[in-house]
């Protein structure tokens, strides 16, 4: 534990961290054990309300914190008299993970917070890289280098090495360790190549070793035979100021096989969504390439999330694909 307070600056009994996530979310686990064995206290919130945590952080001085992605656009949608209500700048390290943070939604975080925003990127099958805040303002998108005793490699379907910049497999290998997953031998199987291991993303190196995740595998859309990464399109709506919560899915097309579908709950200020749908694909277009586009737009009350904010896409394709006789 005293290498976790060197790598994210906890320093020994100074400061207090901030628990504003489920606590028995092993992301969170990690941060606020790491917080208590350098001595920090815990300031400890309950179910997550974005001005009561702005509340939390001025009360108690919190210097430390762990999020996700989720939580960011939370307290960004708070107006802004609000988030200007409350002093933050005793925070020292926000580490968040668990699920992609969209490009537009970090930046804004780094304006309103300064650089103290860490990134880490891994899973319970291990921790694989650290973004350090100068390191992410350096290189926007990035989630950092390896960690010590860690190796990040790019492989295709093959299990050949990918060079810099080529997108593949995200392959991890820990110099300390394996693993197994319990009680499913099949999974441990299809995770490994050799010592090396993925978690399911897809992404690439560049020159300098920094790694970018695409997306998720399973959650890829294949239109006409073009790959679509669903969390960049997702990057690209969330920073629409009526947009709370998003979801990106492939959805049966009987042309192209699928086609991107984008699942909307509008912020708070949104009375008439007539009209948004299209304004929110004229919003992509003016920003992605057109295929990447969603075709359509549906809105949603709300949208199907675990506890620590990775959405259940699985959920809503399966409302789209049940009818088509198909699995994607």
């Amino acid at each position: 534990m005293s290498t976790f307070g060197r790598a994210f600056r906890f320093l020994p009994f100074d400061g207090v961290h901030l628990v504003s996530t489920g606590m028995n979310h092993g992301g969170c686990q990690g941060f606020y054990l790491g917080a208590l064995n350098v001595g920090q206290a815990l300031a400890i919130g309950g179910r997550f309300d974005p001005e009561r945590t702005l509340q939390m952080i001025e009360q108690y001085r919190v210097t430390t914190a762990y999020m996700v992605p989720t939580q960011f656009v939370r307290l960004l949608r708070l107006p802004e008299e609000v988030r200007n209500r409350y002093d933050h700048s005793s925070l020292k390290v926000v580490a968040h993970s668990a699920a992609p943070c969209p490009l537009e939604i970090k930046k804004q975080m780094f304006e309103w917070w300064g650089p103290v925003i860490w990134e880490t990127y891994g899973g319970m099958e291990g921790a694989a890289t650290i973004a350090k805040p100068h390191r992410w303002l350096e290189k926007p998108g990035t989630v950092g280098r390896a960690v010590a005793g860690m190796t990040v490699t790019i492989l295709d379907d093959d299990g050949n090495e990918l060079p810099p910049g080529e997108i593949g497999n995200v392959h991890l290998e820990s110099a300390a360790s394996t693993f197994e997953y319990r009680g499913d031998p099949e999974t441990t199987r299809s995770a490994f190549r050799g010592r090396s291991f993925t978690i399911g993303d897809i992404g690439y190196l560049d020159e300098d070793g920094y790694l970018v995740i695409c997306d998720r595998a399973k959650d890829m859309i294949i239109s006409g035979g073009v790959n679509i990464y669903p969390a960049e399109v997702e990057g690209t709506l969330a920073a629409h100021p009526a947009v709370a919560d998003v979801a990106v899915i492939g959805v049966p097309d009987p042309e192209w096989g699928e086609q991107v579908k984008a699942l909307v709950v509008t912020a708070g200020t949104v009375t008439d969504t007539a009209g948004l749908d299209q304004e929110l694909i004229t919003w992509c277009r003016e920003r992605l390439a057109r295929y990447k586009c969603p075709r359509s737009v549906e809105f949603r009350a709300t949208l199907p999330r675990t506890e620590t904010g990775k959405l259940l896409k699985r959920t809503l394709r399966d409302e789209y694909w049940a009818a088509s006789g198909r699995r994607v």
